[in-house]
C-alpha cells in the first residue's frame, strides 16, 4: 500500500498542500465547500495527519503537564480524569509527574519543563514546599501555569480550588450537632493553602459554638507509622477527643486503624469525618462520613483555563479564581449520641 501523505492528498484534489493543510485544520481562510471536499477524500482514503510534524511547524508540543503530589489519593485520580477529557478534545497529550510530596523533586520537574517540552503546566504543590522561587521562576519564564487544589497565594496565576474553609466549617458543625465538644483536627503541613483554609473553617465553627477552649490541631505527615503513633497517644490521653476531623482520607484511615488496635468504638466513643473522594469510604466499618470535593470538575475547569492561556485568549475575572462547592455525605461514623 502506498503511504498517503499531505502532498499526495493535495495532488488528488488538484489543490496546494498548504490549502489542504488549512482545510484539515478548519481554517477560516478556506471555504466550506473546499473543506468538505478535502475532509471527505481524507476520510475515504484513511488519511491521518502527522501530529508530530504539525506540532513542529507550529512550534507547539501538543502536550501539557500535570504535576501532583501523589497518585494513591483518589482525589487526584479523579482530577486526572477531568484533565484527560479536556486534553483529548483539544487533541493534546498529558504528561503526569509525581512529586511524592518532595519540594526538591517539584523543583526538578519545573526546571525540566520550563525549556519548552510542554505548552503549559498545571500543578498542585507538595506539602513540603516552603520555598516558592521555582514557581515564581516558572511564571516569570512565560510558561502558561495554572494552580489547582493546593495553591501558592502570592503568584498571580489562575487557580481552581474547592470551598475548603466553608466545607470544613460544615464538617465541624456536623460533629458538634452530633454531640461532640472536644474535636481534634488532623491537618497536613501548615505550608499548604488547603491546610490553612480547612483549619480556618474548623476554628470558625468551634468559635461559633463557643468551644474555643477545646481547640486541638494535630499535625500529621505522609508517614503512616508516625501518624498512627501520634493519633494513638492523642486518643489515650486523659482528655481524649470525642470527635476527629481529618483533613485528608489517609488520616481517617490511620484513625480507624488506631481505634481498632486500642478498642475505641466508632461512633459511640469517637465520631469521625474526613475530606475524601474515596468511593470505598462507604465500605469502612463503620462507613465513613466524608467531605467530597468536585475533583473531576476541578480537573476539567483547570485544564480549560490552561488552554485559554495557551491559545492566548482573554481570561475573564471568573477564569482567574474558580472556587467549586464540595458535598458532605453523612454515614454511620458520625451518627448516634455520645
Amino acid at each position: 500500500m502506498v503511504k498517503l501523505d499531505l502532498k499526495k492528498l493535495a495532488k488528488e484534489l488538484n489543490l496546494s498542500p498548504s490549502t489542504v493543510s488549512r482545510a484539515l485544520r478548519d481554517s477560516h481562510e478556506i471555504s466550506e465547500q473546499t473543506k468538505d471536499r478535502v475532509k471527505e477524500l481524507a476520510a475515504r482514503l484513511g488519511y491521518q495527519p502527522n501530529p508530530h510534524a504539525s506540532s513542529l511547524r507550529q512550534s507547539k508540543s501538543k502536550t501539557i503537564a500535570v504535576i501532583i503530589p501523589e497518585i494513591q489519593n483518589n482525589f487526584f485520580s479523579q482530577i486526572l480524569n477531568g484533565v484527560e477529557q479536556v486534553a483529548r478534545e483539544k487533541k493534546y497529550h498529558v504528561l503526569i509527574y509525581l512529586t511524592h510530596e518532595d519540594q526538591n523533586r517539584e523543583n526538578e520537574i519545573l526546571n525540566l519543563l520550563r525549556n519548552g517540552r510542554v505548552d503549559g503546566i498545571m500543578i498542585s504543590i507538595s506539602n513540603t514546599t516552603s520555598n516558592f522561587e521555582h514557581l515564581e521562576a516558572c511564571k516569570a519564564s512565560g510558561m502558561p501555569l495554572v494552580f489547582f487544589d493546593r495553591i501558592y497565594d502570592h503568584i498571580r496565576v489562575p487557580r481552581v480550588t474547592s470551598d475548603d474553609e466553608d466545607a470544613a466549617f460544615k464538617a465541624t458543625e456536623l460533629l458538634i450537632k452530633r454531640g461532640c465538644k472536644n474535636i481534634t483536627f488532623l491537618t497536613l503541613s501548615n505550608n499548604l493553602s488547603i491546610s490553612k483554609r480547612r483549619q480556618a473553617g474548623y476554628e470558625r465553627a468551634m468559635l461559633k459554638y463557643r468551644l474555643v477552649d477545646h481547640l486541638n490541631v494535630l499535625e500529621c505527615s505522609a508517614n503512616d507509622e508516625l501518624n498512627r503513633q501520634k493519633i494513638k497517644e492523642h486518643l489515650l490521653a486523659e482528655q481524649r477527643p470525642d470527635g476527629i476531623f481529618a483533613a485528608i482520607e489517609k488520616f481517617a484511615v490511620n484513625t480507624y486503624e488506631v481505634c481498632n488496635e486500642i478498642g475505641i468504638s466508632i461512633p459511640s466513643q469517637l465520631k469521625v469525618i474526613s475530606f475524601s473522594n474515596l468511593s470505598a469510604s462507604a465500605l469502612f466499618a463503620p462507613p465513613l462520613s466524608t467531605v467530597v470535593q468536585p475533583a473531576y470538575t476541578i480537573g476539567q475547569r483547570a485544564t480549560e483555563v490552561l488552554f485559554k492561556i495557551i491559545e492566548k485568549k482573554t481570561l475573564l475575572p471568573s477564569d482567574k479564581k474558580i472556587t467549586l462547592s464540595s458535598e458532605i455525605i453523612e454515614r454511620k461514623s458520625t451518627s448516634g449520641k455520645n
